[in-house]
């Protein structure tokens, strides 16, 4: 058996086994090309997809707020957190072209999904939080202030810490 060949089988077993996991804790699958992994949105939970730098953002606000939730990285530079299903986005979200809300039963692709550019990895595995979707609110509530936090500039970014000049600035 050649390298690519055991490689394949691996990845294959790999992939049935977390296939196998998302089902047997009630998050649904879809159908998907190839060797995807794809979560079913819309009954089960919902995703909300952010920018990484908005992603971070969001971990350390619900980090502060005593939340443990799961979050995913994908090789194009977003990372995606499930959520209760049968929400909207908040108007103030919605003009956000880069906050995507997956639902009504679009896939999203799940680790450890191959895609062309990388894989899709956890990185707050859904075991750490017993795979319980956090509450639509919790998670909205912590990409509106993620956003906003964005816009008023990199130094208010929660758990950084701040350049010395930064910090002597403040001092009277």
């Amino acid at each position: 058996m050649s390298w690519w060949d055991s490689y394949r089988a691996v990845y294959g077993a790999e992939l049935r086994a977390a296939a196998r996991e998302y089902a047997d804790h009630g998050w649904s699958l879809v159908p998907g090309p190839g060797a995807d992994i794809l979560l079913a949105t819309g009954e089960t939970l919902d995703v909300i997809e952010v920018p990484a730098e908005v992603g971070r953002r969001m971990c350390s606000i619900l980090r502060e707020n005593g939340e443990v939730v799961p979050v995913a990285a994908t090789p194009q530079g977003t990372w995606w957190f499930p959520m209760t299903p049968g929400h909207t986005l908040p108007a103030e979200l919605s003009l956000h072209t880069d906050v995507v809300l997956h639902s009504d039963g679009i896939g999203v692709p799940a680790p450890p999904t191959e895609r062309p550019d990388g894989w899709v990895q956890w990185r707050v595995s859904p075991a750490r939080t017993g795979y319980r979707v956090p509450d639509a609110a919790v998670v909205t509530d912590a990409v509106n202030q993620a956003v906003r936090l964005r816009a008023a500039g990199p130094d208010v970014l929660p758990g950084t810490q701040r350049s010395g000049d930064a910090v002597a600035g403040l001092r009277r």
